[in-house]
């Protein structure tokens, strides 16, 4: 039997498996039961972690941000201009495919801050931070930082529909090689006609 953990690491496990699980059903489709399972611990014992299951969303929010910020930092390792926002680009869309429970679980955040003031003012205050962080690191001018954060943000989009294209300066070309490509397709792909 390893060494007991403490309740800050068990504080942390709870935080990444509520991230994981939120990212899956939204904060009304998840319950703290399926929380406490992934942890291993009990559902009473989650509550003294975490007094709501609200407090865990919360603070899977700020962890969320946390990790994109350390990823970001650590990416640019020191450099800066576009040698740095492009090292940043490219560990983004990396961890997108290598974790899809981040992309899933910042959709849920987004979802959740439309009609929730407070999680729309945390989202506001993080994203602030979000773009002073890329500024600050790069060095970026605010228009090179504003089209980096749009870029990841229509990168969230195409990763979330598995739309293919090609990063950096082929970009725009990619995706109207893409789109031309589904000119006159049927909208879905999935055969609509035998559920009339």
């Amino acid at each position: 039997m390893g060494p007991r953990m403490s309740a800050e690491e068990r504080r942390e496990m709870a935080i990444k498996a509520a991230m994981a699980e939120f990212a899956r059903g939204g904060y009304d489709g998840t319950s703290t039961a399926a929380i406490a399972e992934r942890v291993g611990v009990s559902q009473p014992y989650m509550f003294r972690l975490f007094p709501t299951k609200r407090a865990l969303f919360l603070a899977a929010i700020d962890r969320c941000f946390v990790d994109i910020e350390d990823l970001l930092r650590d990416a640019a390792g020191g450099r800066r201009g576009t040698a740095a926002t492009a090292e940043m680009a490219e560990a983004y869309r990396r961890i997108l495919k290598e974790d899809p429970h981040l992309l899933r679980f910042q959709l849920q955040i987004y979802a959740a801050a439309v009609g929730d003031e407070e999680i729309g003012r945390i989202g506001h205050a993080r994203w602030a931070r979000l773009w002073r962080l890329v500024a600050d690191v790069s060095g970026a001018e605010p228009a090179e930082v504003t089209r980096f954060m749009s870029v990841g943000m229509l990168v969230n989009v195409l990763t979330a529909f598995q739309v293919p294209y090609v990063p950096g300066t082929a970009l725009p070309e990619s995706l109207r090689d893409w789109a031309e490509g589904l000119r006159g397709a049927a909208p879905d792909a999935v055969d609509t006609e035998g559920e009339r």
